[in-house]
This record gives C-alpha cells, structure tokens and sequence, in this order.
C-alpha cells in the first residue's frame, strides 16, 4: 500500500479504518499552550480535547504545542509539517491496531528559536489554561527536603535581569507578569506530570522561582493563579521506526511522528480554574474536588509496580514489560506487592475496586503489542524510586508491618546501578544522578548499605534495621544467586 503524506489536505483520503478529525479545524483558535509536547501529552490531554472537539464543543480550546528544549525542534518541525496533525495507535492485547488521527493541536512552537512568539501565545487572553509535561525531575525539588532547588544551572540564566526566558518557568513567570501588567486574568497552570501533588508542586516550584526575580509578582502568583492536581495514566512507550513503518504498511499513513499506546486512559482532575475549561467529563475525564486518593493509587501500584518489575525483570535477562509481567512468578510479585504492601498505604479511593485495579495492572503490563521497554522504565530511578516506592516502606515502617518484597526492588536497583548485568554485559544506567548513583554502588562490596546512605534519596531508611535487614538478605543473594532465584525464594517464603 502506497503511504500518503498526513497533513491537512489529506487527512480526509485516509483509509476509511482511520477515525480522522470530522471537525473543521479552521475555526478552532486557541484556550491551552502546553509545554513539552511528547508522546504522553499527545495519547492523553491532547487526545481528550480532540474528542471534545469530535463531539462538537471545545472549538475554543485548541492546543497550541511549545517544545521548550533545543531537542524539541524535530517534534515541532514534524508536527508543523502536518499541520498539527498526527496518529494516535493504541495497541490492543490481540494485535489488533486502532489508528485515530488527532486535530486539536492547531500548532507548534520552538521556544528556543522565538521566545517571543510563545509569549505571546501565553498572554494572548484566549489563552486560559498553560498546561505541562515537563517531566518529574524539571521541577527542581529536593527528594526528601521538599525545597525548591534555587541554585540549579538550568534556571540562573532565566533569573538574570530582564532575560529573555529559556525554561518552563521562566516562560510561566515572565507571561503572568505580562499578563498582570496589561491587566488581562491570569491562565490556569496544569500540571499533567507524574508527581505526587503536581499541581501543588508546580505552585511551589513557579512561585518560588517568581520571588528570586520579583517578590511582588511571586505574591501576586500565589494570590491569583490556581494549579489543580491531577492523576494520568497511559502507558506511552517511546514510537519506533516499526512503529512508523507498521502504520504505512497497514494504514498507508505517512506519519513522521506518530504515538502509540495502550488502550487504557485514565485522567482525574481537580475542578479549580481560574476563567473556564474545557467540559471535559463529557469525555470520560474524572473531574473532582481531591485528587489525591487516585493519585496515591496510581504512584503506589502502578508507577511502584513498575519499578518493581523493571530491574529484577532486566537482570533476569528480560527487556520488554510484557515479557515479565507474563512470566507467573513476576505476577506473583506484582500482585504480593501491590496488595500486601502497597494497598494499605492507601486511603479509600472512591469508585475504586482495589482488587480489580490491581489485576487489570498486571494485564495492562503484560499486552504484548505495547512493547515497553524495561530500559524506559528503569531510566531516571533516582527520580522515582524516592517519590513512588519510599513513601510506602516508610508508612510501612511507621505502622509496624514488613517491607520484603519492596526491600527486594530497592536491592534490585542497587544491584542494576553496578552498571554489569548477570551475563556480564554492560547495563547503560540513564539517570540525571548517573554518577553518584553508579559510585555508591561500586562501594557494595565493602560495604553493604553503601547504596542507601544518600539521604537525598533514601532519607533515614539506613538506620531503619526493619529495613535494612530485609534489603541486606536481598541484596546478598541477588549477588550469590541471582534475580530469578531470589525472587522465587522471596515469593515461597512470603506466600506461605
């Protein structure tokens, strides 16, 4: 099959198979700028406001897309091409493709190319909403302190005297006080980032960048501006080439950028605007007063989950998520973890079946056809295991109840961070702290509880012998026998 270019003038001769925008585009204009247009924005905020917009609302909601970071010009280049257009996949457990073509982003900026053309994109006064997808570690918070990290070199420039922004946050900050100076209301700020309390961070985070540049603006912020929270769940691995090829083969969709992802979706939001937005429960979205029972759920289960499958699954030679999660004994584990250790940590979630939450989990990692890489989700532990998987070992601690089998993740990931898997080939470890990381686990063999004596990420819990009684034991046989044996010997004793 011949593949036709996506764009505009096409996207209306596609393969009648393809679900393609039955909206006129043109007279979309613009309520949202989004900041870090990556693949999950694009199978998730972006994919809610194109099905608003298929069932006639939200025309003054379009998306216009920033790519923030020099790296971003390829996307943004890609997606200008197709005049915003791009393909959604989502990938079902039988094979089986479900393409939609996705119109609500009318347009895309390089902020690093013309910074003034996303400001005025973010004072423009239909602009009601700037939302993020950032990534958890840019909002510069420290792990166990919670402060703000002011000193941080991605940000000094930005706080120089009249600079011209150059991150997320100088670009928020320097168009709110644009915004208060032309007396025009200020835009909602979104977090879409998988943190806990991300608006709340982001309020954080913003308004003390705001008071290092301008104590008054930073009080005007905090006085004015609402962050909402809210939870967002699609497991988005990065597109492939195959990816690309598969959906010109079989589609004959010629997509520089297309996204995939799984068939699940899950956005709950926090109802606090400041001037409108989009009625997005008419799509599916839980809109309400707290976030944080469904937030918890999902950072304790499913993101903890992950990394609880990640490392041990890597070094017991898988490289695919689905490998492990349809691999018995790592189900076993999952579903041990998940209800014995990380459930009680939950307050009630309302709506929520736990016990269903927690196997459709482990279903959801094992479709095949999604292919998430175990590399992707070891990446960046030192981000996640502290927000994700400390939280838990710690209520865990404080209520008296045993903490084996996340012992044995945090073994895992000190084992992982030597950098050598079992069969002796070299692990890449990608993480912001790659080397501190590496060295405290080079330091294991002297020293046993040389990887939790970094309080940044680890806190107390190397005084804690509950713990570290457990996380020794783990750690000595990943060593003497390997993940696999330790992880049936951990399931046997912990099953019976």
């Amino acid at each position: 099959m011949s593949a036709t270019p996506l764009s505009e003038s096409t996207v209306h001769q596609l393969d009648s198979r393809v679900v393609v925008p039955s909206y006129d585009r043109s007279a979309n204009t613009t309520g949202i700028v989004h900041l870090g247009v990556g693949g999950f924005h694009r199978a998730h905020q972006a994919m809610y406001v194109d099905a608003l917009m298929s069932g006639g609302a939200a025309d003054d909601w379009a998306i216009t897309g920033v790519g923030v970071l020099p790296q971003d010009e390829r996307i943004v280049q890609v997606l200008n091409d197709q005049d915003g257009l791009y393909t959604l996949v989502v990938k079902h457990p039988d094979g089986r493709l479900e393409p939609r073509v996705i119109g609500s982003i009318s347009r895309m900026l390089h902020a690093p190319t013309d910074p003034e053309a996303v400001l005025s994109a973010m004072t423009d006064p239909a602009t009601r909403i700037v939302s993020l997808t950032i990534t958890e570690g840019s909002y510069l918070i420290d792990q166990v302190t919670g402060e703000f990290d002011a000193g941080h070199p991605s940000i000094q420039a930005d706080l120089a005297e009249n600079a011209t922004p150059t991150t997320a946050f100088g670009f928020i900050v320097e168009a709110l006080r644009r915004r208060r100076e032309a007396g025009t209301p200020p835009f909602t700020v979104m977090s879409c980032d998988n943190l806990p309390g991300n608006g709340d961070v982001a309020r954080y985070t913003i308004t003390s960048f705001a008071r290092l540049k301008d104590a008054g603006l930073a009080d005007w912020i905090e006085t004015n501006v609402v962050f909402p929270n809210s939870m967002v769940d699609r497991i988005t691995p990065v597109t492939s080439p195959e990816d690309i090829e598969r959906l010109a083969e079989e589609f004959g969709i010629q997509d520089g950028w297309p996204v995939v992802c799984e068939p699940f979706t899950q956005w709950v939001l926090q109802d606090e605007f400041t001037d409108g937005r989009p009625p997005l429960e008419d799509v599916g979205v839980q809109v309400v007063p707290d976030v944080v029972p469904y937030e918890l759920m999902k950072l304790r289960l499913l993101n903890a989950s992950h990394q609880a499958l990640c490392y041990l699954g890597y070094l017991a030679g898988y490289r695919y998520a689905h490998e492990v999660a349809q691999d018995p004994l790592f189900a076993e584990f999952l579903l041990g973890y998940m209800e014995f250790e990380g459930s009680p940590t939950l307050p009630e979630v309302p709506g929520v079946d736990l016990a269903a939450y927690r196997r459709e989990l482990v279903e959801r990692f094992a479709n095949p056809e999604v292919r998430d890489t175990l590399a992707r989700l070891c990446a960046e532990s030192s981000d996640r295991i502290p927000k994700w998987l400390v939280p838990v070992i710690r209520e865990a601690l404080d209520a008296g109840r045993p903490v084996d089998r996340a012992a044995l993740v945090v073994a895992a990931w000190a084992r992982y961070a030597e950098g050598v898997d079992e069969d002796g080939q070299p692990i890449d470890i990608v993480d912001h702290r790659k080397e501190q990381v590496m060295a405290a686990a080079a330091r294991q063999g002297e020293d046993d509880l040389a990887f939790l004596r970094d309080p940044t990420l680890f806190g107390d819990l190397v005084d804690r012998e509950a713990f570290t009684t457990p996380y020794r034991a783990a750690l000595k046989s990943l060593h003497e026998k390997g993940s696999r044996a330790t992880l049936q010997e951990t399931v046997d004793r912990l099953r019976g």
